[in-house]
Parts: structure tokens; sequence; C-alpha cells
């Protein structure tokens, strides 16, 4: 059995534990879940512990190995285009598509009731959210090494490139001695991943296991046409990725989906771009793209591109306005399409991160904030299809840049 089709295996097992645990409660899949719950766990840490490692020796031997230092910002130039492109595609399906799907729902005014009065301990979270202002200055980290303690992966991305373009200017034999450094810990990192990859399905399993069987019935019974109308959506832009991919990157369908399958698989269970990153990096070898051009753009599709996030979260937003029987105009749905689109980029790399960015919005178009905790119920249930998407999203990018990067050479 290859690895794609063991941890796709191990996915579909979890769900369907989780899932016979949920509606049954059997006391033997409760006792295998004491046992799952911390594999899943340890191997998430086990992924976490080598990305900033990684990311960080991608991009300085990537950047201060080329060359042409004027071609790595070409490559950064046209990558950013592209990835403005792809989030106005998920935007525009959202704004178009998504308030037709959701006025076929029908919710009971008891179902309303129930949702609107248990939202206040969910929407406790959201009392924490960094203002514009304090993301914006924090960019530039005052300690780098505390910055990738701390996991501030877009401030630690910035200060690595710049470093890389730095040492990029020195003389060749001081500049050599330290990218050999870096090489030897992106080998050292991708023979670790390797190791802890063979553990996925088991790892996959442990996880989705946990998160299946802790749906509530009722929460799934309330919000079940949402969060359908939602994974739709998300699924229907992914799928406009692949021709993308095959046209833009002149690769194969066939080639393009299975090197994708790990990918999507990981980012699924964990709902993690950055815990995906392993994966994903893989999975560009496999399409033959070269490690100094993943290297450059990964990092930046990682930090920037949440390829799913507008039309997940606009369509979240129109539900709760809906809910609440706020009847939006046209122009308010433009504009929420449009304000979720580019505050996209402004996302935090974590779990159901991108509902915070939805605060600010409500506020300005005087939308509940305290909906925002309807949507958190579910949320992880959107989430593993939203991170999926991005993970392949990712993964298009590269591929599309690495066609553009040989006609550059």
């Amino acid at each position: 059995m290859s690895k794609s089709v063991s941890i796709f295996v191990g996915l579909m097992l979890g769900l369907a534990f989780g899932a016979s645990l949920s509606y049954s409660g059997s006391s033997v899949l409760k006792g295998v879940l004491l046992l799952t719950e911390p594999l899943g766990l340890i191997w998430i840490n086990a992924i976490r512990m080598t990305v900033i490692p990684l990311l960080v020796a991608l991009l300085v031997t990537s950047i201060a190995g080329r060359r042409e230092t004027g071609l790595v910002a070409r490559i950064g130039i046209q990558t950013f285009g592209l990835f403005f492109f792809l989030v106005a595609i998920s935007g525009l399906t959202a704004l178009v598509v998504a308030p037709y799907l959701l006025q076929s729902i029908a919710i009971s005014p008891d179902a309303v009731e129930i949702l609107i009065t248990s939202e206040a301990s969910n929407s406790e979270r959201f009392q924490n959210l960094p203002n514009f202002k304090d993301w914006l200055v924090n960019l530039i980290p005052v300690n780098p090494i505390a910055a990738a303690a701390e996991g501030a992966l877009l401030s630690l991305m910035i200060f690595t490139g710049l470093f890389s373009l730095a040492l990029s200017s020195l003389q060749i034999e001081v500049k050599d001695t330290v990218i050999s450094v870096f090489v030897g810990i992106k080998e050292a990192m991708l023979v670790l991943i390797g190791w802890v990859m063979a553990f996925a399905p088991i790892g996959v399993f442990s996880l989705v296991f946990s998160f299946s069987s802790s749906l509530g019935v009722s929460a799934i019974a309330a919000l079940s046409s949402f969060v359908f109308i939602a994974v739709c959506l998300v699924l229907l832009i992914t799928g406009f990725l692949y021709p993308i991919a095959v046209v833009g990157g002149g690769v194969s369908l066939r080639k393009f989906a299975f090197s994708c399958l790990p990918a999507q698989v990981v980012g699924f269970s964990t709902r993690s771009s950055v815990a995906a990153l392993p994966a994903t990096y893989t999975a560009t070898k496999s399409l033959g793209i070269s490690a100094d051009l993943s290297g450059v753009v990964l990092p930046l599709a990682i930090a920037f591109l949440k390829y799913a996030t507008p039309v997940a979260r606009t369509t979240g937003a129109y539900f709760i306005a809906m809910l609440y029987g706020i009847d939006l105009a046209f122009y308010l749905l433009f504009i929420l399409a449009a304000s979720i689109s580019l505050l996209s980029f402004y996302t935090p790399g974590i779990p159901s991160a991108s509902l915070l960015i939805m605060t600010p919005i409500f506020l300005s178009l005087g939308l509940p904030v305290e909906g925002i905790g309807i949507l958190i119920g579910v949320d992880f249930i959107v989430d593993m299809f939203l991170t999926m998407s991005n993970v392949t999203a990712n993964i298009a990018t590269v591929t599309v840049m690495s066609r553009k990067d040989k006609s550059n050479v």
C-alpha cells in the first residue's frame, strides 16, 4: 500500500470510528480515544518541531543561493500577483453563489433561539484580537529568536528574507560557508520529516478520531445546512485549482492530484497549513519542482495565501445575517466579500484563526459580533476543508510559478 493510500485509509477509519463513538457512546471506543488522543498530539508536535528550522533553511538557501537577486524579486512580485488572483476567485465565488444557496436554508425559530442563546461562551475567545496597528508594527520582530520561539511565522519570514538578501551580498567564500550550514539543516530536517511521516497513518487516524468523536448530534442537526453549503463552496473553489495547475504549471492532472493527496490529508486532519508544510514540500518535489523555487514560494504562500478563507468566512457572515433577520443589500454583500478577501492576508496561522478577521468587519457593517460564536461550534468541520483547500492552493502556486521560473532562466 502506498503512503498516500495508507494516509487516506487512516483518515477514513478515524472518521468512521469517531462518528460511531459520537452516536453510540461505546465504552470500548472511549477507551481507544484515551490512547489515540495523545498519540495524535505527539505526532503533531513532531511535525511542528521541524517546521521553523525547515522554513528558515529553505528561505536562506533559496534566496542567498541564487546568483541573481533580481530574479528572486521578480518571483516574489509574480507570486503575490498570483495570490491576489486566487483570492479574488474565492471572494467572487462567495459573492455570486453563497447568498442564493443560503436562501434555501429553512431554520425553525426554536433552533434560532437555541443558537443565539448559546453563543456567549464561544464568542469570548474573540476579545483578544490584535488590532491592525499592532499587527503591522510587529511584522518587524524586535527579537527574531523570540519570534521563532513564539511561532510568529510572518515576522520570522520577513527577518529571514532580509537576512538572506544581506547574505547574498557578501563575498562568495563567506556566503557559501553560511549557506552550507543551512543546507545541512535543510537536509537533516528532510530526513527527520521522513521519519515522522512514516507514522502519518497513525497520526491522522488519531487526530480525526478525536475530532469526529466530539461532534454533538444537536449541533450537526441545527447547522448542517450551513456546513454543507460552506463545504461545497470550498470544494468548488478547490476544484478550480486543478485546471490552474495543469494549464499554468504544465503538469498532468493525474500527477498533480496524486502529488497533492498526502499534503491534503495532513492539512485536513491537522487544520494547519504550517503543520502540513513537510508534506507540501514533498508534494512539490514529487512534481519535479526545484528546491530553490519551493524554498522561496512556499514560505510566502504559507504566510500570506489563505485561498479558501474568503469563500468560507463570507458564507458564514451571510449565514449570521440571515439568522438574525438582517437583509443585506448587494453593495453590502460586496463590501463584506471584498473586506474578508483583503483581510485574509492578515489571518494568524492557527486553526480557525480566519474567524478572527470577521470581528472588525462585523462591527463596521453593523452585524452582531456575537454571531461569530455560533460559527465556532462547527467550525472545525469547515476549517478541515478550508485548510485542505489552502494546502492545495500552496502546491498549485508553486507549480504555476515553476513554469514562470523556467521561462526566466
